[in-house]
């Protein structure tokens, strides 16, 4: 368990913090726009301050916070870590359901309030403490590289071009945007899934018919569009056709065990209201949502919903998502989808495909940043962090590994934590604990060089 002791945020801490949480960086706001870039110079200030270099630098449309810490021995020699996180947050709305400003740090009982206090300003100013706190001390064994954006809640993707552009890498990547699986139990997440998303347009004929002249002769778009959902869709087993599973990279057994601790799956799924896709699917559902593909229809058109009607529908459109397995690449399983869902269709059906996406990411649970982190979160906090997957999309992930950079993904929110939600909170102890983690793995990192 945690080390049991008194974690108070001193003032100074809350002063800071507090400056950076009152910064509306809403991205998604256009109103907002001098805002996030306003949180962007904040960080760059604080890197300042602490003793490095940084400067709030246009990239594309967008700027990014870039700065640099150096080791406070022989930087030339020193591992490099590259450390990211983001300094806009949500929309705060419905403002009413706030039981203080959204925009105002509060600390009430155990916990801190704050838009952004947890996704991700709380975390991103623990990096930040933990580098001051070892430079302070002469003792930051690593050179230390920020690039932080102000787009992650928009699904921008100035960092993605950033770091394919940049040239320099690093040995290691941290990335506190992350929580806990429950309270006091950390966890390392060590793939994300890649993304494709599909635009299908269905046409079978000039105008729309009356189904009882044509019906049972003439196609029917909407038919048509179903089948070709259905041939892309997993099968009774619950996985994906087959040309659909090319390049899955399976879970080694370490992680497979640390799974096995993971509360069952038949809970998750019931927690959310959920009814298994299949009879397998409470027993296999870490498997299948952090390291196989799934495909969701995830709306379709057309037809007149919610009228009583007797027409044959001509035209049809509908939306479909793949997430892609750790190990898969984009070009491959979205060129595989298309030829399924065009083979699907009959002939005289015209059938329109368009489709884009993301890779997933995956870091080796046997990389050295990863043992290393392991043991320094050990050491900080008395508990080793189950390695785990997530079944979202980070496109970060998949950039860092384009480089060769092994990441630490990981972080201090909680379930309970409200990130996008009203009242959005951080456990006032892990505050400390953060700093304390985050400082006893920029420690152990030293030790990649």
């Amino acid at each position: 368990m945690f080390r049991v002791e008194s974690c108070p945020v001193d003032s100074t801490q809350r002063a800071e913090l507090a400056e950076l949480i009152a910064i509306p960086s809403v991205s998604a706001d256009p109103a907002h726009r001098d805002d996030v870039k306003r949180a962007g110079e904040w960080v760059c200030e604080r890197i300042r301050r602490i003793g490095g270099t940084a400067e709030l630098a246009p990239f594309g449309e967008k700027e990014l916070a870039l700065g640099e810490i150096p080791a406070s021995t022989d930087p030339a020699n020193a591992p490099t870590v590259l450390c990211y996180g983001h300094f806009d947050v949500q929309p705060p709305a419905p403002l009413e359901r706030w039981e203080s400003d959204p925009f105002e740090l509060s600390i009430r009982g155990e916990w801190a309030y704050g838009r952004g206090v947890t996704d991700d300003k709380g975390q991103l100013w623990i990096l930040l403490r933990a580098a001051q706190r070892l430079v302070e001390a002469g003792a930051l064994p690593v050179n230390l590289r920020f690039a932080c954006d102000g787009e992650e809640e928009i699904g921008g993707r100035t960092i993605v071009d950033y770091l394919a552009a940049d040239g320099r890498g690093a040995d290691a990547a941290i990335i506190f945007d992350g929580g806990m699986l429950r309270r006091d139990l950390p966890v390392f997440e060590l793939a994300t899934r890649g993304l494709i998303a599909f635009d299908v347009n269905v046409r079978t004929g000039e105008r729309d018919l009356h189904s009882g002249m044509y019906g049972g002769a003439a196609l029917n778009a909407i038919h048509v569009l179903m089948r070709c959902f259905e041939a892309v869709l997993a099968g009774p087993d619950g996985r994906l056709p087959e040309p659909l599973r090319q390049g899955i990279a399976p879970p080694t057994a370490e992680e497979l065990e640390a799974w096995a601790a993971l509360p069952p799956g038949a809970d998750e799924l019931r927690g959310q209201g959920a009814r298994p896709l299949d009879a397998k699917a409470e027993e296999e559902f870490y498997l299948r949502t952090w390291a196989e593909p799934s495909a969701d229809v995830n709306g379709i058109l057309g037809g007149k919903p919610g009228l009583r009607n007797t027409t044959l529908s001509v035209e049809a459109s509908g939306e479909l998502t793949i997430r892609l397995a750790p190990g898969q690449d984009v070009e491959t399983i979205g060129a595989a989808a298309e030829r399924l869902l065009r083979e699907a269709a009959p002939p005289g059906a015209e059938v329109d495909v368009r489709w884009s996406g993301s890779p997933p990411g995956l870091v080796r649970p046997d990389a050295p940043a990863i043992r290393l982190g392991l043991d320094a979160f050990e050491r900080a906090l008395g508990v080793r962090p189950l390695l785990v997957r997530t079944g979202g999309t980070l496109p970060i992930m998949p950039a860092l590994a384009d480089k060769g950079i092994p990441t630490i993904l990981t972080g201090f929110g909680l379930p309970e934590s409200n990130v996008h939600s009203p009242n959005e909170r951080f456990l006032v102890r892990y505050f400390e604990q953060g700093i304390a983690a985050a400082a006893e793995l920029y420690t152990a990192l030293g030790a990649l060089r």
